[in-house]
């Protein structure tokens, strides 16, 4: 089995640009909000349990699942939140481990925002988090997203926080600076030891 490295970081910190660079240097990123997605896409068994326990307000025209309706309805009651994450919880982390074990590259990177939080360091060696200020990820997500400061505030209180991330991390890359050039070359430096560690 190959080395499995967890790549995650708050909102906004550019997780997914870093996973891009390692991609760029022929890694395989195993991305848990893509498996997630895929789960509940149209004609998959998950989407069907859904709209049958939700109702048909959570299907959108095109068949698909209306994400908003759907976290607005979970968002007010604890008891419809949790019986999603019971269906969709061990779904997603079999659909994750079948990509992990798949990947040839010489070790492969499992993407997850909520990594810590949903415990799937369990599946992977070790933890490299993308880490920029809070007031640098409100800015940067609101940008990128046009939600409101008050909304991205809300993801952030409701992921672990920066400290606590930073202290669960075996790597940290300084995203900071907003300069492509010196996180290209973090990665580099990060694929140089990851590719020398053996398992």
């Amino acid at each position: 089995m190959r080395v499995i490295i967890g790549l995650t970081g708050g909102i906004g910190s550019g997780k997914s640009t870093v996973a891009n660079e390692f991609k760029a240097l022929g890694v395989e990123v195993v991305d848990a909000d893509l498996v997630a997605r895929e789960v509940v896409a149209p004609g998959q068994p998950a989407l069907a349990e859904i709209e049958l326990y939700f109702g048909k307000e959570v299907i959108d025209e095109s068949s698909g699942l209306n994400r908003a309706m759907l976290r607005q309805i979970i968002f007010s009651s604890d008891q419809k939140k949790q019986w999603l994450n019971n269906l969709l919880h061990p779904l997603i982390r079999e659909a994750l481990l079948a990509q992990l074990a798949q990947a040839e590259s010489q070790y492969v990177i499992l993407e997850a925002p909520l990594l810590l939080e949903n415990k799937l360091t369990q599946y992977t060696d070790f933890t490299l988090v993308v880490d920029v200020p809070e007031t640098l990820q409100i800015e940067r997500a609101m940008q990128r997203d046009n939600n409101s400061r008050a909304q991205i505030q809300a993801i952030i209180d409701a992921q672990i926080s920066r400290s606590e991330r930073r202290q669960q991390a075996d790597y940290i890359i300084d995203n900071s600076k907003s300069d492509l050039v010196a996180l290209k070359e973090q990665v580099k430096m990060l694929h140089l030891q990851f590719l020398s560690i053996q398992k």
